[in-house]
């Protein structure tokens, strides 16, 4: 599966002339602390598998479906059986208002439990299905179609975990606060690097800063503070393996006001401080972990 691995980076190689990569893996082999840009699904076929990213362990079963977020570090100890991984460029889809949010509320993974969720297991599972069907058919706009499936995956996966049935009707105006949380967290997500505040926020909604708190979080699933907080680590993440900054200057590109708030945040998303991961990151491997192509050999 890890092709090009420099240090925790692995550089995925596309399939040629789209932005997305199919496996099949059938090596019972450990897979190191690594990251990389494209969002991941893993899906046992047979057998059960463990997948630990950035501090959380997931035991997947057959049936099961886990999505990891960009950018997020993440491990699989050595297992026999056969998964399904794809890979896939998420930058494509980030024009589109609500993805880059729903992502972030995702960060690091999110576990599609066929127990917990017989009905939504099945409808994704048959989208990532027809998804490497059409990778290996090569049929005329066969990319488009792919991400036509994954932008499905990611509405269904937000309306069940994300969507919040409580989120209060008020006289109707469900539809518009929604709209208005998208347009919040597309601002956010757009001025993370800035110092902004709950006030801040709450006011370019209109709410009190009270109400405001608790729609954002029935809609996100987290506070304000943890969502911008997940933003500008997941964009720190990109850095540290990119351009090698300073810690410090990292800290303060995404927006922290110092670099010890910039460790205490970035060590309870990722079980490391940004030292350390940007150690492992310098530190080259020579490490040749290979997957079998889905439907290969």
């Amino acid at each position: 599966m890890i092709e090009n691995l420099n240090g925790i980076r692995e550089v995925v190689e596309f399939k040629a002339k789209t932005h997305m990569r199919l496996y099949e893996n059938v090596e019972s082999e450990a897979y190191p602390p690594h990251c990389h840009t494209p969002i991941e699904f893993i899906v046992p076929l047979e057998k059960g598998y463990r997948v630990i990213c950035s501090n959380r362990t997931f035991d997947l079963q057959v049936g099961d479906t886990l999505l990891i977020t960009p950018g997020s570090l993440h491990s699989m100890p050595a297992a026999a059986g056969r998964r399904l991984i794809f890979l896939v460029d998420s930058s494509v889809l980030h024009g589109i208002m609500g993805i880059s949010a729903t992502l972030t509320s995702f960060s690091p993974a999110l576990h599609v439990d066929h127990h917990a969720s017989p009905k939504l297991s099945r409808r994704v599972q048959r989208l990532l299905l027809e998804m490497a069907e059409e990778y290996y058919a090569d049929a005329p706009l066969h990319e488009a179609a792919i991400y036509a499936r994954i932008i499905e995956i990611l509405v269904l996966i937000h309306r069940h975990h994300v969507f919040p049935a409580s989120l209060p009707e008020n006289g109707g105006r469900k539809a518009e606060h929604i709209d208005l949380l998208l347009t919040i967290c597309d601002y956010i997500n757009k001025h993370y690097d800035e110092d902004l505040t709950l006030d801040q926020i709450a006011g370019l909604s209109g709410f009190s800063k009270y109400y405001f708190s608790r729609l954002f979080k029935q809609y996100t699933q987290m506070s304000f503070y943890k969502y911008l907080n997940n933003k500008r680590i997941e964009n720190a993440t990109r850095l540290l393996i990119d351009d090698r900054l300073s810690i410090t200057d990292v800290a303060f590109r995404c927006g922290f006001g110092s670099s010890s708030a910039f460790t205490r945040t970035f060590k309870t998303v990722h079980d490391c401080t940004p030292s350390e991961f940007q150690t492992m990151f310098i530190n080259k491997q020579d490490i040749s972990h290979y997957l079998t192509p889905f439907g290969g050999n």
